[in-house]
């Protein structure tokens, strides 16, 4: 029988992000399921929307057996810790040696880690996954579609396959789709030729959406140009908020041939430099953009959605910031709604008032963000919630969500989601679960860039983008950048960056 070893290890690093992702952090998962050890992987990653559960599912179909070693991720944010980054990738490794004879290994990964001590997170993995399995056996990776992907990963795997969707509706679908590359990794007993190419702009990620152009048609050419001369093509946009060389956009291509390979990623790669321009759009400031929401919604049937990019969890935002909460109250917006804001304090403080009482709170603004400040002001507790449910959309895929106590205050003609925990807000149900019907809201404000489209696209009328104070600015020109590799536009038709030092080591020197 086939044995193949999988585990998953996922963060996205923000490194001007205000926090950092520790083990605990890990552990519970944030918006990605707990932390999974041995037999229990197998249990927790099936039947949602992640890489390791889709390659489970294709795996089990094909009847390999799987030796699992460990499977967590955490809220994107600052840096992971040293000793967080050391501890899941010992038990990592510990299983991958104990599992006696394999023939592959599958790993799910970001693409997008940098820790306190290594700026290349994966490659440092895919290098020690490579001392104990040798050179030879097949290691094939799945990656977001924002992975800054390096050319230390390219050189340690035989394949690293990127989500095509944004939002990520697709993470299971890449995990079966890395089986199918490893499945002919097998059978032929061949590797494939490889061509890397890293692009000259850093892309925004608000302006990396699938659904709209010029993203959208650059998947379907990449989709087009797949064949059996090349079986595997993708191209990740990455994560401009990474401060170190091998930050941005890359395209990724193997092929029977080094030929083939060359010209399917010079092709992509062309097609997307053509597009440079197109990747911009309109972003409203705070109080420009809820006027105009507030205008659109006398007419509107169905809710007006805007997305507070700029304190996106999914992307290294503490999910606390108040700016857009100030816009809507000094607006005096009605029938608003506005998630998550993640602040503890004021939520064990709305439980100990309880439903129906009136708290004076110093809400959010904890994360010492610029331009930013707790919202002191008193509010009316209208529900609390254990933070426990599912959600069932097609981000989250019908994860198991713990937000911690959780619950909804009001000040005037706006509600607020506030929890224990963050997490991107990309499902109805992070509204519903507090008792807010979103599809009777005439404006919700949603702490996410793309992601919350995957379940709100379907029930606004119109979405928009704003940009309040937070760790991620829309403009990736406006980042104190001191790292990025030479030349490299800081965004679309951006200025080049110029170094003023020396970058530091992309992997450990002990490994």
């Amino acid at each position: 029988m086939t044995r193949i070893a999988v585990g998953g290890f996922l963060h996205e690093t923000n490194t001007f992000a205000p926090t950092k992702a520790t083990y605990a952090d890990f552990v519970h998962g944030g918006g990605w399921p707990a932390m999974a050890h041995d037999g229990d992987v197998l249990k927790t990653m099936r039947d949602i929307n992640v890489g390791l559960a889709g390659f489970i599912a294709a795996a089990e179909v094909r009847g390999w057996e799987l030796v699992p070693t460990i499977s967590c991720g955490a809220s994107p944010s600052a840096h992971v810790t040293e000793d967080a980054f050391e501890r899941v990738v010992k038990v990592m490794l510990d299983g991958i040696k104990a599992a006696g004879r394999l023939d592959a290994v599958y790993l799910d990964l970001h693409g997008a880690m940098v820790t306190e001590h290594l700026d290349d997170g994966e490659g440092e993995i895919l290098k020690r996954v490579r001392r104990v399995v040798g050179r030879d056996l097949p290691l094939v990776v799945s990656l977001d579609l924002h992975a800054n992907v390096t050319p230390e990963m390219v050189e340690y795997a035989d394949a690293l396959i990127a989500y095509r969707t944004y939002p990520h509706v697709d993470m299971a679908d890449t995990g079966r789709v890395a089986a199918e590359h490893l499945a002919l990794l097998l059978t032929t007993k061949q590797k494939f030729a490889k061509a890397f190419r890293q692009l000259p702009f850093l892309i925004p990620i608000s302006w990396q959406c699938t659904n709209d152009q010029p993203t959208k048609g650059i998947y379907q050419k990449l989709a087009a140009l797949q064949d059996d001369a090349v079986p595997t093509l993708s191209f990740a946009p990455g994560f401009p908020a990474a401060d170190f060389r091998d930050c941005g956009p890359s395209v990724l291509a193997y092929g029977r041939t080094q030929e083939d390979a060359d010209a399917a990623a010079d092709t992509i790669m062309n097609l997307i430099v053509g597009h440079e321009s197109d990747f911009d759009g309109r972003i409203f400031a705070p109080d420009e953009g809820v006027r105009y929401a507030i205008e659109l919604a006398k007419t509107a049937t169905r809710p007006i959605v805007i997305a507070d990019t700029q304190d996106n969890p999914g992307a290294g935002g503490d999910s606390d910031t108040t700016g857009m909460l100030r816009a809507l109250v000094r607006n005096n917006a009605q029938r608003a709604a506005m998630g998550v804001i993640y602040d503890p304090d004021s939520a064990k403080a709305a439980h100990a008032a309880g439903m129906g009482a009136t708290v004076t709170l110093a809400l959010g603004g904890k994360s010492g963000i610029p331009g930013d400040a707790p919202y002191q002001e008193s509010f009316i507790v209208e529900r609390l919630s254990d933070g426990r449910f599912v959600a069932p959309g097609p981000y989250y895929g019908g994860r198991e969500m713990d937000m911690g106590p959780s619950a909804c205050l009001r000040i005037g003609g706006v509600r607020v989601v506030v929890s224990s925990h963050k997490a991107q807000l990309a499902d109805q149900a992070m509204y519903r679960y507090v008792g807010i019907d979103p599809t009777e809201q005439a404006i919700l404000v949603n702490k996410s860039s793309v992601h919350f489209r995957a379940d709100f696209e379907p029930i606004a009328g119109k979405l928009m983008i704003c940009a309040a104070p937070g760790a991620m600015p829309a403009d990736t020109a406006a980042l104190p950048w001191t790292r990025l590799r030479p030349g490299i536009r800081t965004r679309p038709n951006g200025p080049a960056f110029v170094p003023a030092t020396q970058s530091r080591s992309t992997s450990s020197a002990t490994g």
